[in-house]
């Protein structure tokens, strides 16, 4: 089998303009009005709408490599380092802070080069035990091939099949070095969507590092969305939509890897995903808008620092059904304590009982015209 970076004239990439204008041109004007309508929405509207797009952005892009992240300790870990003071703060593990750290850095310092050393940094952030899983790994240097080829496999063992393989070790720097000199330089005008999907499969081909590079990858694509609209706050999830449709995702760069160095196929689905990851961006602002309205209608209710942090769960999109159990850990109450929160919201109407029934009873808030 013959993959991309093997071929002659590898990493010249070429595409059809005439394909992409007709797709390009729509997601740009989309873009522009999204930023446009969340700019638009005042301040602290707009830091609940980057907080919760951040946090499905580190979230689901951990998802996609199956590592899975608690929901609450990334919103808080984000919150932290961004200084922001948000209710139903907890502890987050330095795994987590690290997955944090690495895309808070793409997207508030997106104007910054992108650098050997900057990647490095970040991979040592995914790592910080320098291990992944129960295995040993180099961390914040390029691989080393020591345990063999780097290959994308799937399947029991005895079983594998070989999806892709990177370019040998001894290549990398040569690799990683042209890589970074196309990224930095401004010259010849690339999109900066498009360039943001060019990088993605860049990376992911020449796959530098023993563990973390499709993180990496997608964090380097959020840093190219993030100049293409010169602005560090984020309104959607690009990794999100990723893992929504994981399996053409794959699909998709597994055929490029293995195709030619004409990449319009891959550029017309990046492009596609990026439009319906702004389609999911209508979901992000109808939550903080309705946030928003739910408070400024229990404004002068009585309620005290358990119940506000609980309702504030709920309405960031609270999974599963809240019982009184449930409640109380949140709470960090006894279960007596949970139940007189609770009994007290019912008698405001502020909760009903879940008609849905069950072993345990529980409950939902009552929103907009439900009351």
């Amino acid at each position: 089998m013959r993959y991309i970076h093997e071929l002659p004239k590898w990493p010249r990439f070429h595409w059809s303009d005439a394909t992409l204008a007709p797709l390009l041109g729509p997601v740009r004007h989309r873009q522009g009005r999204m930023v446009g309508r969340m700019e638009a929405l005042g301040y602290p509207l707009r830091t609940d709408a980057t907080l919760r797009a951040l946090t499905e952005e580190v979230v689901k892009s951990s998802d996609i490599e199956g590592e899975v992240l608690d929901d609450a300790q990334v919103r808080s870990s984000l919150a932290r380092q961004l200084g922001m003071k948000v209710a139903g703060m907890v502890p987050s593990d330095r795994d987590v802070d690290g997955v944090v750290e690495m895309l808070l850095d793409a997207t508030q310092k997106f104007a910054e080069p992108l650098t050997a050393d900057r990647l490095f940094a970040w991979h040592a952030s995914l790592f910080p035990t320098g291990r992944s899983g129960m295995t040993k790994i180099a961390v914040g240097a390029w691989r080393t091939d020591a345990s063999g080829p780097m290959q994308v496999v799937s399947g029991p063992i005895g079983r594998t099949r070989v999806h892709y393989e990177a370019p040998s070790a001894d290549r990398l720097p040569a690799e990683m070095g042209a890589f970074l000199d196309w990224f930095n330089d401004p010259a010849p005008p690339v999109d900066a969507i498009v360039k943001a999907a060019l990088a993605h499969l860049w990376f992911v081909t020449i796959h530098p590092f023993d563990d973390g590079n499709g993180r990496i990858a997608r964090a380097i694509t959020d840093l190219c969305l993030a100049r293409s609209e010169g602005s560090a706050q984020r309104f959607y999830s690009m990794s999100s939509q990723i893992r929504a449709e994981r399996k053409v995702y794959y699909q998709t760069l597994e055929a490029t890897q293995k195709g030619t160095l004409d990449v319009t196929a891959w550029l017309k689905w990046f492009l596609a995903c990026l439009e319906r990851a702004f389609e999911r961006t209508e979901t992000i602002l109808g939550s903080v808008l309705q946030k928003a309205r739910f408070w400024e209608a229990h404004a002068a209710a009585p309620l005290n620092e358990r119940q506000r942090k609980v309702l504030n769960r709920l309405l960031d999109g609270f999974e599963g059904n809240l019982t009184s159990s449930k409640w109380a850990k949140l709470a960090k109450c006894s279960q007596d304590t949970a139940l007189r929160d609770i009994d007290d919201l019912l008698a405001r109407r502020i909760l009903r009982k879940n008609r849905a029934g069950g072993r345990s009873t529980s409950y939902v808030l009552v929103l907009g015209d439900d009351r």
